[in-house]
């Protein structure tokens, strides 16, 4: 397999540098108080105060400093050491207690010895790993018996497509890695040179099963027709915080959720 561990982490050191001072992040919002949960997280998680939360892939943690500010306790993980930079830098200028860990999902076993009463992870996470069945099993681990997942992320449905949604590129079905060079990222900034990476696409299928086979009982589901985030091209604000691809419509999921319970011990 192609060395996508470093592969990835030199694209999102890049991305986290351009994210960091685009208005898609709007840092400077954030740090006046803004939150950058959504209400589709936000109801699944409900009443956070007092909760200890893993957040799975992380970036520069703004969500994980949201649910720190809500009274959570709150680790966040992610692969790119400077986004990791970026979310202990703004840790420290909102005085919060965030704590922040830079490595590969797989490899959290290594520094992290506790369990949690929530772990959560959102938008744009799982194309990043290659065995759902070890990332649900990492789920299990940390949760405390009875402990919850949360999780939102973009549709399977919408990365069967090209770019410009003319034309299905890609298997539903996980197949091959998705080897890609850009020149671009989905915030509003160019990148100084191109960024190259590896994905997987991953059916509804098999994030499900992989819940299943790891102890999960799956509590909710559900499909949603948009995104709340203008993160894709040829897109149309159809509600304040609601996007969708204007050429498709309504037609097509665009994001999805769930929760599920730790069963047993």
């Amino acid at each position: 397999m192609t060395d996508y561990i470093n592969l990835n982490r030199d694209s999102w050191n890049k991305r986290a540098e351009v994210h960091f001072t685009s208005e898609f992040y709007d840092v400077e919002g954030f740090l006046k108080g803004k939150s950058s949960l959504n209400s589709i997280e936000l109801d699944l998680l409900g009443d956070v105060s007092g909760k200890s939360i893993l957040h799975l892939q992380c970036h520069f943690g703004q969500d994980s400093l949201s649910l720190s500010r809500m009274g959570a306790k709150v680790t966040g993980v992610d692969l790119s050491d400077k986004a990791i930079d970026y979310a202990n830098e703004l840790n420290t200028k909102l005085g919060l207690d965030a704590e922040f860990i830079c490595c590969d999902v797989y490899d959290i076993p290594k520094h992290l010895n506790k369990k949690f009463d929530i772990v959560y992870t959102s938008y744009g996470t799982i194309g990043w790993l290659p065995d759902l069945d070890k990332w649900a099993k990492l789920i299990q681990d940390f949760l405390l018996p009875n402990g919850k997942f949360v999780f939102v992320e973009f549709h399977p449905f919408v990365w069967m497509f090209d770019d410009d949604f003319t034309h299905v590129k890609y298997p539903y079905f996980k197949d091959e890695p998705i080897h890609e060079i850009a020149d671009s990222t989905y915030s509003d900034g160019e990148l100084d040179s191109p960024i190259e990476d590896v994905s997987w696409n991953h059916s509804l299928s098999e994030v499900f099963q992989a819940l299943l086979d790891n102890g999960m009982r799956i509590d909710s589901f559900e499909e949603l027709d948009y995104s709340p985030y203008d993160c894709f091209n040829k897109t149309k604000e159809i509600e304040k915080g609601k996007f969708i691809i204007e050429p498709l419509g309504t037609k097509i999921p665009l994001v999805y959720s769930l929760t599920a319970t730790k069963v047993g011990q």
